[in-house]
């Protein structure tokens, strides 16, 4: 199955990643990868979706599907570093083999980390087979399974 970054949510303070599953009175109902419990998100948490992200390059902004893609071509079928314990060189030469164009002045370790932690998210509950937007287009169109 696809995953749909547009429907793929951090929220900030929250560990992991969520599955949007519908709007709710003042806020969200979303499901997490992990352990597919669902939580309400009220309007004041600070939601992103996957597909909003970009990271700073020196030629400009690349989309965290491009990244995450390159960082699974560089790793292979090798897990991703552990965001927790690995040291920040470690993190940099990751990403200087994966992006070696990233903005080293406003692409921080924090957020090598953060990408790193949602590349393994991916590569453990979901699938780096992104949908695309033709394939939601064909989705919304599709008849309704009866």
């Amino acid at each position: 199955m696809k995953t749909d970054l547009a429907r793929t949510l951090s929220v900030a303070g929250h560990h992991g990643l969520f599955n949007y599953i519908a709007q709710a009175r003042g806020g969200v109902i979303a499901e997490s990868l992990e352990d597919h419990k669902r939580t309400f998100f009220d309007a004041h948490s600070r939601i992103t979706t996957l597909e909003d992200i970009s990271i700073y390059t020196s030629e400009g902004e690349v989309k965290l599907r491009e990244v995450l893609l390159k960082l699974k071509e560089t790793l292979g079928d090798k897990p991703a570093p552990d965001p927790k314990k690995a040291s920040a060189d470690e993190l940099k030469t990751l990403f200087e083999k994966a992006l070696p164009d990233y903005d080293r002045d406003r692409f921080y370790v924090s957020h090598m980390k953060k990408v790193v932690e949602w590349y393994g998210c991916i590569a453990a509950f979901a699938s780096f087979d992104f949908m695309t937007d033709e394939d939601r287009e064909a989705e919304a169109n599709a008849p309704e399974a009866e």
